[in-house]
């Protein structure tokens, strides 16, 4: 069944300057942490927006990376990479409490939310930190994950999170950016993948077959080139089939 209840996510503060049209079709966002991209003046701007529209405020820690855009697993020790997603978290989190708001969640970026997914080493590394906030925030990562099975075995509510405009493989991967048929263009195809997800729990993946599939986020992307007209035709084709 649909439902105008659906939560849609959007990863936000990335510097596109997109996030006062979008804000008001989303219902939550992962703000970047000054790493892969954005400043503190950004986060600033996007949390005063969610908190207008009110949408739920998330952490998108990643890379420290601003090169490749924290899409490209980065050489450093395990240790660098506990510190710096855990200052990135806490600038997130405190800006956001500055602001009389709570963090509702966290969502890695890029490359390492890809691989968080499949490492238990650097799923951990997450994991540890949600800990260490020894408070109820909510963890987005994908369906049959290995850090969503962590997370949950340690204690952490996981919301599970799919993608709108992105296709898959069959392990339930993201289809590489560097392949052309990566990133789903068409509004009418990106509305019939979420409509599958949402009704049968199902994904057609790249090689024709069909995935199971759950999620409770479904992820838009802020640099999409037609994320804002993308958004809007979601939330009227959402609206038209309740």
């Amino acid at each position: 069944m649909f439902t105008k209840n659906i939560d849609i996510n959007c990863d936000v503060g990335e510097g596109l300057g997109n996030e006062k049209h979008i804000m008001p079709y989303i219902n939550s966002c992962n703000i970047a942490c000054a790493a892969h991209a954005g400043t503190h003046e950004i986060i600033d701007e996007v949390i005063s927006l969610a908190k207008l529209h009110n949408v739920k405020i998330g952490a998108h820690p990643s890379f420290p990376d601003r090169e490749n855009f924290g899409r490209k697993i980065m050489d450093i020790s395990f240790t660098e990479l506990q510190e710096s997603i855990r200052s990135q978290i806490q600038l997130v989190k405190s800006k956001t409490e500055k602001h009389g708001e709570s963090l509702h969640h966290v969502k890695p970026h890029g490359a390492l939310y890809n691989i968080a997914a499949k490492d238990a080493k650097y799923a951990k590394i997450i994991v540890d930190e949600l800990l260490a906030l020894k408070e109820s925030i909510y963890l987005y990562a994908p369906y049959n994950s290995v850090i969503a099975k962590l997370a949950i075995k340690s204690g952490i509510e996981v919301k599970y999170e799919a993608f709108i405009d992105r296709s898959y493989n069959d392990d339930l991967s993201l289809v590489s950016r560097s392949l052309p048929n990566a990133i789903i263009k068409v509004n009418e195809l990106a509305f019939q993948q979420l409509k599958q997800m949402m009704t049968s729990e199902k994904v057609i993946s790249i090689q024709g077959n069909t995935i199971q599939i759950k999620a409770d986020t479904f992820c838009v992307h802020g640099d999409h080139e037609n994320a804002i007209e993308l958004l809007q035709y979601l939330r009227d084709k959402l609206k038209r089939n309740a």
